[in-house]
């Protein structure tokens, strides 16, 4: 089995994705939240941040893009693989209003045919290999027989599915029936994506699915990061947890882009790291409330205490 760490806008940037992989069992494979194609010649300093091989050492990486316009996707390829990148992720999975609202992301799904057009350009142009992130439709899980059968005429180097529509957000319970319905109609390699937050829920879908080659972590890896290390029968460690946070907390402050934005960031992955930390929640409340660096600090040190 092979394990992905999912693309999570504002979360697994290069900072998050080099502390995972120095201190936690390496991912298969890591995806760059998306990347929107624009006019310009290069790429902004923050995409640069994400794509640049030297902020990535190590590492399996695969830029994702998220776009319904071939002509930006196929350009923003080709400056892509001006960096060395051989294979790109499409974002059909994002359930985001603001994109949807766009027909990017799962929006897309709603426009079958459009959807195919775009696919047949960007196949038949792009010389790189292309792998897809999907929901399976936009409001009814019976929209994806059509969209599968879609997927099945072109050569998708990897078929990544979470298995919700977009109007679930992540609510309700991942569609397992229509995963099964991929497992035996795809043409392309899949790999499982969706509400796996422990051991117990990767080992259901092993049981379920024991022939699949991938499964991709996303909110369950943000919640716990020794989770695939868990996974593999290694018991939890905190300290791993505290030096990863830290290293975090260096890297954000590297960028000298204000503290107000580097206790954002740290915030954002404490909202997911609390459920680690049963019966200390008035210490994640201070975190959650620190406006200071020193008052953030002085949290996280009482966190970690007494464990």
């Amino acid at each position: 089995m092979r394990y992905y760490l999912a693309p999570m806008e504002g979360i697994t940037t290069h900072i998050y994705r080099n502390a995972y992989h120095r201190y936690y069992m390496p991912m298969d494979k890591y995806f760059t939240p998306f990347l929107v194609p624009h006019r310009k010649k290069g790429f902004s300093t923050k995409e640069l941040n994400e794509i640049l091989p030297d902020h990535n050492k190590g590492m399996d990486l695969v830029p994702q893009i998220l776009s319904n316009h071939a002509e930006g996707f196929l350009d923003t390829v080709k400056k892509l693989q001006r960096f060395g990148y051989k294979e790109i992720n499409l974002n059909l999975g994002c359930p985001s209003k603001t994109v949807v609202s766009k027909y990017r992301g799962a929006g897309f799904l709603a426009k079958p045919e459009e959807l195919e057009k775009f696919l047949d350009r960007i196949y038949s142009e792009a010389e790189a290999e292309i792998s897809i992130k999907t929901r399976i439709g936009k409001n009814s899980a019976e929209e994806f027989e059509r969209i599968l059968g879609i997927y099945n005429k072109y050569p998708v180097k990897e078929l990544i599915i979470h298995p919700r529509v977009q109007r679930d957000f992540y609510k309700n319970e991942p569609k397992l029936s229509v995963f099964a319905e991929a497992v035996r109609e795809s043409k392309n390699p899949l790999c499982y994506n969706g509400d796996i937050f422990t051991v117990l829920d990767c080992q259901k879908i092993k049981e379920e699915f024991p022939q699949l080659p991938a499964v991709m972590l996303g909110r369950g890896i943000i919640s716990n990061p020794g989770l695939l290390e868990e996974i593999r029968g290694k018991e939890r460690d905190m300290e791993k947890l505290r030096a990863f946070m830290d290293q975090i907390f260096e890297g954000y402050r590297g960028l000298d882009f204000g503290d107000k934005n580097v206790l954002f960031k740290l915030k954002e992955i404490w909202c997911y790291l609390g459920n680690m930390f049963e019966g200390r929640e008035n210490q994640l409340k201070k975190i959650k409330k620190a406006e200071r660096i020193k008052d953030y600090t002085d949290a996280v040190d009482g966190l970690f205490a007494f464990l």
